[in-house]
């Protein structure tokens, strides 16, 4: 199978390091929004904190193969949407979903992707597993891409209700949404992340989906 690594020319050590420093900048991130006051800085920080022990805990606990470049896909998607929520800290840019057009958009398309592999690996394990479900290569591509739409619509619906809920209590909110047109284009960089997953994953989430495949046997 060829290696996302491969492909990327940054050895595993490298990109183990990456990631090693991302997860202390999210760290670094949680302190940066205590001092500032900001509980949508500590909430998003945190909890892309969390997701990044999500990682050793499938590869330590259920023996799913974690390559670090699916490591550092996963904690880069996190770190810079955190990051997105604090700019650079000491500067005028306090947040660059606000001061950069585009950053939204990176980060719902690599978001997307993360939620894609999840869901394409998922869907590729069940078919190896049972011989009662066949999926076809082009349904499966379908089906991800809906699945795909299907979270970043109820991502914005979760976005708008906090944002609403927030206004009314006249406390500071952790998502913010910022009007339809911006809604519309979310849900289009979703779609090319999902996009991307559907062609690319047979040669990058096989040893991912073999694995739960293998639990599914286990565990039936």
């Amino acid at each position: 199978m060829v290696r996302i690594r491969e492909r990327i020319g940054i050895s595993p050590a490298r990109q183990r390091q990456a990631a090693w420093l991302m997860e202390m900048g999210l760290l670094g991130m949680v302190f940066v929004g205590l001092e500032r006051g900001s509980l949508g800085i500590v909430v998003n920080a945190g909890i892309g904190l969390a997701v990044t022990q999500l990682t050793p805990l499938l590869e330590r606990d259920h023996e799913i193969p974690m390559d670090p470049a699916l490591t550092l896909w996963i904690t880069a998607a996190v770190f810079l949407h955190a990051l997105g929520t604090v700019g650079i800290p000491g500067t005028s840019l306090q947040s660059f979903y606000r001061s950069v057009p585009w950053w939204d958009h990176l980060t719902h398309m690599l978001s997307s992707s993360v939620v894609a592999g999840a869901g394409y690996a998922t869907v590729r394990a069940i078919d190896s597993h049972s011989e009662r479900v066949h999926l076809p290569p082009k349904f499966i591509f379908v089906f991800i891409l809906l699945f795909v739409i299907a979270f970043g619509v109820l991502w914005e619906v979760i976005e708008f209700g906090v944002s609403g809920a927030a206004e009314l209590l006249g406390t500071a909110t952790v998502l913010t949404q910022y009007g339809l047109s911006d809604t519309m284009l979310d849900l289009v960089f979703d779609t090319i992340g999902g996009i991307v997953v559907a062609i690319w994953g047979t040669a990058y989430l096989t040893d991912v989906s073999e694995a739960i495949r293998e639990r599914f046997e286990t565990t039936g």
